[in-house]
């Protein structure tokens, strides 16, 4: 188990208080149970790997049936939690209400996957994340068939608007900036671009990757065209206003990369629901 894992597990049980009360005066010790666990609506199983943290900080199991990624039909049993009745129920919200945001991710991020499907083009997450549940959002991103974007701030350079204005206003060059990053040990070099311009600039100053914001897939077309006459092998990542409607059209146009915050930010979660019965 991850020490993410371990960490938001913690946090998503703490949430719920020091005990609970309700099956503290209904519920004898002692008593076995399992849940089944089933996703009642049609989607990708994610966050199998946070699950198991919460079921066993409550001192219970998961027995999957589905592994992290598989496209399942509503109705589908995808685990069975094992355990005493009164831990069970102690894991129940925390443990679905994780299984429902990955899993939502995950579903949303496989829709994706699917319509650039034959271009090339890889879908990517964003840093538009729950506060304290990146970890889990990548995860189930990954798990939709997507890939691993930027997480933070220290492995990456990413120059964007802000940054193309405090190089200006510093006299320095973006070819400047570039090199210090490589003096740091840095290759994966980034840059936002929203002009022609700041396209050349960026090919001249050593920029591996171009992120294309907000502009149309025809426009991406032309300035990828541009760009890698200028800096062959370049990459270009479409960013800004993707959706399932224009996707394919900017892989198409000669997009590599497709990152899209909604994945993350505007999760539509899973219907994942816990079904218990008692044991003899």
């Amino acid at each position: 188990m991850s020490a993410d894992a371990a960490r938001i597990a913690a946090e998503a049980l703490a949430e719920d208080g020091a005990a609970d009360v309700t099956t503290a005066v209904t519920v004898p010790p002692g008593v076995q149970a399992e849940g089944v666990l089933e996703l009642r609506s049609e989607g990708v199983l994610a966050g199998a790997a946070f699950a198991d943290a919460v079921a066993q900080a409550c001192a219970c199991r998961v027995a999957w049936r589905l592994p992290d990624g598989r496209a399942a039909p509503a109705g589908s049993v995808v685990g069975v939690v094992q355990g005493e009745l009164a831990r069970i129920l102690r894991d129940e919200r925390p443990m679905l209400n994780l299984l429902q945001r990955a899993a939502g991710i995950a579903t949303a991020t496989r829709a994706y996957v699917d319509a650039v499907h034959g271009t090339g083009c890889r879908i990517l997450h964003t840093r538009k994340t729950a506060p304290g549940l990146r970890s889990l959002d990548v995860a189930a991103v990954i798990a939709g068939g997507g890939e691993r974007h930027r997480v933070d701030l220290s492995h990456e350079v990413m120059v964007k608007d802000n940054h193309w204005q405090a190089v200006r206003r510093t006299g320095r060059t973006l070819a400047d900036a570039l090199a210090d990053a490589r003096g740091r040990g840095i290759t994966a070099l980034y840059v936002e671009v929203e002009s022609p311009e700041q396209l050349e600039q960026a090919c001249a100053a050593g920029a591996t990757r171009l992120l294309v914001d907000n502009q149309t897939p025809e426009t991406l077309g032309v300035w990828a065209r541009r760009a890698r006459a200028l800096a062959p092998g370049i990459e270009i990542e479409a960013t800004g206003g993707i959706t399932l409607d224009n996707v394919r059209a900017y892989a198409d146009a000669g997009a590599n990369f497709a990152s899209i915050g909604a994945l993350t930010h505007s999760v539509r979660a899973a219907d994942v629901a816990l079904e218990v019965r008692l044991l003899d």
